[in-house]
């Protein structure tokens, strides 16, 4: 979550969360809450209207505290009920107005998308969204997510629903096609994960099929660290590799 301090005031400087932030400050300040959040997000974010930093004389921009606030509160209305950028706009606007905003039911605490009872903390569910809930959240065209879809990068459950994820790599796929990545140029990715994927199956298997209730539990908690450290190394790599080719 975001931090609060006070002080500076009366001594002629400004406390740490007033004073004017990097880029990259910002991004540190919204990871612990928003994971995913990237630096290209917050500049499309920008780009979009939502978020108005100042900007010194050599053009870098300079958050403020309300800056970093506004951003924080798009994400949530997105991530939490899977809003299109128009009206979350419109949503912000109101409220500076002084106006009562009305959200749609979402992911909140308590519920899941679908606005039904959330399950025990003991028990394992995937939260799926509808066709129409992935086009708002990810402001995507029909024509756009069938491409992707073509490609594998989103795909369909048997019932026509989607994963939670998909909500994520649909947007991760539109911030790569503003750099000119078509899906086309994506299937490698796609088959690299689908590759890291079976690896961790294949580790996790015997615990999947021991006759221990509790082994069999946590072989999903495994399989999650094994990803996360298997996520870590392909970025590692890829930035290695790029910083073989850049010096």
């Amino acid at each position: 979550m975001l931090r609060t301090t006070t002080g500076g005031a009366g001594h002629g400087t400004a406390s740490p969360d007033e004073r004017p932030m990097s880029i990259g400050t910002v991004l540190l300040r919204l990871r612990d809450e928003f994971p995913d959040v990237t630096i290209s997000k917050i500049r499309f974010l920008e780009a979009e209207g939502l978020v108005e930093p100042q900007r010194t004389p050599s053009g870098y921009r300079k958050f403020r505290r309300s800056d970093v606030e506004r951003l924080a509160q798009v994400l949530r209305m997105q991530r939490d009920h899977y809003l299109p950028l128009k009206v979350i706009r419109e949503h912000l606007d109101a409220l500076a107005r002084g106006e009562r905003v009305t959200l749609p039911p979402g992911a909140e605490q308590g519920e899941l998308p679908d606005g039904g009872p959330q399950q025990d903390a003991g028990q394992v569910t995937a939260t799926r969204i509808g066709r129409q809930e992935l086009l708002a959240a990810t402001e995507a065209t029909e024509e756009q997510l069938d491409d992707w879809e073509s490609y594998g990068l989103i795909v369909p459950t048997p019932e026509g629903s989607y994963e939670a994820e998909a909500v994520t790599v649909a947007r991760l796929v539109a911030d790569l096609g503003r750099f000119g990545l078509e899906p086309r140029h994506l299937r490698a990715v796609r088959a690299a994960a689908e590759r890291e994927a079976g690896l961790v199956e294949q580790v996790v298997a015997p615990l999947r099929r021991h006759r221990n209730p509790q082994t069999r539990a946590h072989a999903e908690t495994t399989a999650r660290e094994l990803a996360e450290l298997s996520v870590r190394l392909h970025a590692t790599l890829v930035q290695s590799a790029l910083n073989v080719r850049f010096h």
